[in-house]
């Protein structure tokens, strides 16, 4: 008897590794589903702005890794490699139990999605409840001879736990706070209201606590052209672009302007377009669980940690809008194609992620992959149709100029953003999931 505690406790210490059906035997379409519904509760709960919608789709990337990840053979848990997760309490198998891994991850993202989306309305919390026992009825059908209670008990138990895991970063209720008191910088330089929010969103967001402590630390640009209203100056002239590109706009950029703008409320912001695309590539494969609980994790650590980088660099740089330049200096009557975001323009935050999550994408799935982006397909405001990439790059690279397009980020904002999004993309990368 003592012999076989020793040799159970030896086990659970070697990452819980057991003979059991292994996760890439199942299909991803679990996880699938659940991605898909986070962008519905992001896009439909008040207060889900790109950093905040950013931040839940990291952690939902954690718990699916983590709900899975024992049947994963060669991989291990994030414990201790990503930031502040390090607890010997977290939920761990019990070795001799059949685990259905996708009954697992059904009850794991189940569980953080209704407890992080605490304040959306009652009928998505419904839903919830509702997605989650469709799935374990029919999952329990195909597979009845696993043991469906204790795959039900350790996802509960996981999904708590990246919840709890996830409100010691100090920000649980950030959905009710983007608006915190912010004292505004004073000179011609920096940012000023674009609309009718007096204070910038999230201004302290970029000491939120990071995954990869790295992504912060080791990608930050260097700053932008010195501010000038000489018509010789760097400044004036890429202002004088976005000036000059709004106004002659074509028709296809508009398109991709308005395909990119992933308005919060409208959509599931830019994060969630990340996400959109990542799911709809594991579709389009037919990927299994542990492909999609790798792809998921890191894109959802890539979304977030660019957001924090970004959001640092654009409060190290509260640099003023483009619409605010041009109107001063060069025409009173401007308006951009889009609406301005409220926050300061330095670095674009959608260039750094796009920087990201497509370096994410092109290292999962090869430089040359080519797909239909169908994130807006049935929309009626703007074309909705699907738009075609011959690579995640193409994709990334478009992302990123359509906010000059848009009138809303001048050109050393978008470049210098892409920059910061791919090393932080290399930060994700470098991080071994692997035994």
């Amino acid at each position: 008897m003592a012999s076989l505690v020793l040799l159970v406790q030896s086990c659970r210490k070697d990452e819980e590794t057991f003979q059991t059906i292994s996760t890439s035997n199942y299909n991803s379409s679990i996880a699938r589903t659940w991605f898909d519904f986070q962008l519905k509760l992001i896009k439909e709960t008040p207060g889900y702005s790109p950093p905040v919608a950013a931040r839940s789709l990291g952690y939902a990337g954690v718990t699916l890794y983590e709900a899975v990840v024992p049947g994963m053979e060669g991989y291990k848990s994030l414990r201790n490699k990503i930031s502040g997760f390090d607890s010997d309490t977290f939920p761990r198998v019990v070795i001799g139990i059949e685990y259905n891994w996708s009954i697992v991850a059904n009850a794991a993202l189940a569980t953080f999605q209704k407890k992080q989306f605490a304040t959306t309305s009652s009928i998505n919390l419904i839903r919830v409840d509702s997605i989650e026992a469709v799935n374990f009825n029919a999952l329990v059908a195909k597979y009845p001879k696993s043991d469906a209670s204790a795959s039900v008990e350790f996802g509960k138990r996981v999904g708590k736990a990246v919840y709890d895991y996830a409100a010691t970063d100090g920000q649980s209720n950030a959905s009710l706070t983007n608006f915190p008191a912010y004292v505004l910088p004073v000179g011609p330089q920096y940012w000023l209201p674009t609309g009718p929010a007096k204070t910038p969103l999230q201004p302290y967001w970029g000491s939120v606590r990071p995954f990869l402590i790295a992504s912060v630390a080791n990608c930050q640009p260097q700053g932008h052209p010195i501010y000038s209203e000489e018509v010789s100056s760097a400044f004036y002239i890429d202002s004088k672009e976005v000036y000059d590109a709004v106004t002659n706009i074509t028709g296809p950029q508009r398109e991709i302007a308005e395909f990119w703008s992933d308005d919060p409320g409208k959509t599931a912001t830019p994060p969630g377009h990340a996400i959109s695309i990542a799911t709809q590539v594991l579709e389009t494969l037919n990927s299994n669980l542990a492909t999609a609980a790798i792809t998921y994790v890191k894109m959802g650590i890539a979304v977030h940690d660019a957001f924090v980088s970004c959001w640092k660099t654009k409060y190290d740089y509260p640099l003023l809008r483009p619409v605010t330049y041009i109107q001063r200096v060069i025409d009173p009557s401007f308006t951009t194609i889009i609406s301005t975001p409220p926050f300061p323009e330095y670095t674009s935050g959608h260039s750094v992620l796009c920087g990201a999550s497509m370096s994410i994408m092109t290292n999962l799935f090869g430089n040359n992959f080519a797909f239909s982006d169908f994130t807006h397909f049935g929309r009626t405001d703007i074309n909705g149709n699907p738009r075609n990439y011959p690579s995640f790059n193409a994709a990334g690279e478009e992302g990123a100029i359509s906010r000059l397009y848009g009138g809303i980020h001048y050109r050393f904002g978008i470049a210098d953003g892409v920059k910061q999004g791919r090393e932080i993309g290399q930060e994700v990368i470098k991080l071994d999931l692997k035994k």
